[in-house]
């Protein structure tokens, strides 16, 4: 892999993703295999929500599509069994997958993050949960810039 010369957060070159988005993946990833099994349930449990199950079939060897077949017709819940196979590619190759589907539930993990103390005293809790957070206020503001021109008299 190569890597981009860019600070985290800044705009990459035309066809190339942010630095931070190609940072988030890594550290949600880090984060998982630091965090205790409880918290990790939750993590994939708020990766998993907005995905089906074909575009899960094709991610990881279909380690997730397993867990969401486990879960079908109810509520998804991911037990600590489930966890066994699933391993830091994997999860890099999950939220690389979310975060093109809906960034906004890769951002939501803000919340996760800070509500458990034992995952957020980590250092890569603590960049990861900076990246959601400037990465979400810059589309928020970006978003009200582009209403702010739309709106323009001229």
């Amino acid at each position: 892999m190569t890597s981009i010369a860019t600070p985290l957060g800044a705009p990459s070159p035309a066809g190339q993703a942010p630095a931070s988005d190609m940072a988030i993946p890594a550290l949600v990833a880090q984060v998982y295999e630091s965090a205790p099994m409880e918290a990790r349930c939750h993590l994939l449990e708020t990766l998993l929500k907005p995905l089906g199950i074909l575009s899960l079939v094709a991610i990881a060897n279909g380690v997730f599509a397993k867990i969401r077949f486990r879960t079908a017709g109810h509520e998804l819940r991911v037990r600590a069994d489930d966890l066994q196979n699933v391993h830091p590619a994997d999860l890099v190759a999950l939220v690389h997958h979310a975060q093109q589907v809906s960034v906004e539930t890769v951002d939501s993990l803000v919340s996760l993050l800070t509500s458990s103390g034992s995952v957020a005293s980590s250092s890569a809790a603590a960049l990861l949960i900076g990246l959601l957070v400037q990465r979400a206020w810059s589309r928020r503001n970006g978003r009200a810039t582009s209403l702010d021109t739309s709106l323009d008299p001229e």
